[in-house]
């Protein structure tokens, strides 16, 4: 009985073309996953920040409301100031948020004139694992 032997070269020649892929194909979803992490928690962390910043200003607005109400100035609120114009601008301190809120009295009602939340922009300077050059 003659057997013909088993040539087990191009089996393994395609064995090892398919892990080489595999490996590859998993390291791009692993790199992919986590940097879709980072973009998603930078995102949150941006949303998260605007949405305290929204609530800030609709609690001013309703002490603003409550002043008009008791009839004390809107001057005498906290963290306001008014220009020339009559206009009293709520701007308390944040970092990363500067929220801005125009408001002023015109026959007893509040009235909005502005509302606006910007985010601070901060230059960085980290280039990474990149040469810097010379």
């Amino acid at each position: 009985m003659n057997q013909a032997p088993i040539k087990l070269g191009p089996l393994a020649l395609l064995l090892t073309v398919i892990s080489i892929c595999l490996t590859t194909l998993s390291i791009l979803t692993f790199t992919t996953a986590r940097a879709d992490r980072r973009l998603a928690e930078k995102y949150a962390d941006t949303i998260t920040g605007r949405y305290e910043q929204i609530s800030e200003g609709a609690d001013f607005l309703e002490e603003a409301q409550a002043a008009l109400s008791a009839g004390t100035p809107l001057s005498a609120l906290p963290d306001t100031h008014t220009d020339a114009a009559g206009i009293t601008w709520y701007e308390p301190k944040n970092e990363d948020y500067q929220l801005s809120v125009g408001v002023i009295s015109e026959q007893g009602e509040l009235q909005i004139v502005s509302y606006r939340i910007i985010k601070t922009w901060n230059e960085d300077l980290d280039i990474g694992n990149l040469w810097p050059g010379f």
